[in-house]
């Protein structure tokens, strides 16, 4: 059972609008699928979502794991940093210099998730990257940048380059640190993330084999992004709303607190 303290989710549910109410519930949800899927980093990574018609983002406290996140708790920022609302956190200032830097230019995105797990990090060790062997991989090539590592993210200066790196794609690949998506929903962000982690387990996986591993052909991957847009019913972004309930009614069997 967790020890943190608990902000009042009535006083806070009481001040937003129903609209950033509902992004809280869906964010918080988001930290404690993170969490239920194993690819948290105790409370080191981060996921943002921007406030609904603002320029404002929500973020987690730094110092709560992820499967203690709700609705209430999250800390509601301004581009500059500032909080908006009293929290007796504060925020990660790595989490700080990432987000605020996508949330600034891309204003078609709603959701930043950035992770450090270790099949992720392991192929963002890797020079060539992620490899075109899985149908997953196709998924992710379709839209995938690469960012050279500089160190933890503290330098604010890091952001233009962060910026000039990721473009206008939804996947980002940190090298030698870790997996970044970002999408116009938070359901799309994290179902992004599903299938850019799935690809990274199954290249460590295959190349752990030592077999010789099978290329997708380049005029497969060349029509990714419409399979895609086939398979999820979406022609923009992953799709995310069709599995979200699903995931929804599954965390709410296991861990329903997230909604508080």
């Amino acid at each position: 059972m967790s020890l943190a303290p608990v902000l009042s989710p009535q006083n806070v549910k009481d001040q937003v609008s129903a609209a950033e109410w509902q992004t809280r519930v869906d964010l918080a949800a988001c930290y404690r699928l993170v969490a239920l899927h194993g690819w948290d980093d105790l409370i080191f990574t981060h996921i943002s979502a921007k406030v609904p018609g603002t320029d404002d983002f929500l973020i987690n406290p730094y110092g709560l794991m992820f499967h203690e996140i709700t609705a209430s708790s999250l800390v509601k920022v301004d581009q500059a940093g500032n909080k908006l609302m009293g929290s007796p956190y504060e925020i990660n200032p790595a989490g700080y210099t990432i987000h605020s830097a996508i949330h600034e230019v891309r204003h078609d995105v709603v959701c930043v998730l950035h992770t450090h797990t270790a099949a992720g990090v392991a192929v963002s060790a890797q020079k060539q990257g992620v490899l075109p062997i899985s149908q997953q991989s196709t998924f992710v090539l379709s839209s995938l940048a690469y960012h050279a590592y500089e160190g933890v993210a503290l330098n604010p200066e890091e952001k233009a380059r962060l910026q000039a790196d990721l473009g206008g794609n939804n996947f980002l690949m940190l090298h030698n640190h870790g997996l970044l998506t970002c999408a116009g929903s938070i359901a799309d962000t994290f179902l992004m993330m599903f299938t850019f982690q799935r690809a990274c387990d199954i290249q460590v996986l295959a190349q752990n084999g030592g077999a010789e591993l099978i290329a997708i052909e380049p005029q497969i991957l060349a029509g990714a992004k419409a399979m895609v847009a086939v398979v999820t019913k979406s022609a923009q972004g992953m799709g995310g709303a069709l599995a979200w309930p699903a995931l929804l009614r599954k965390l709410d069997l296991q861990d329903p607190g997230y909604k508080s």
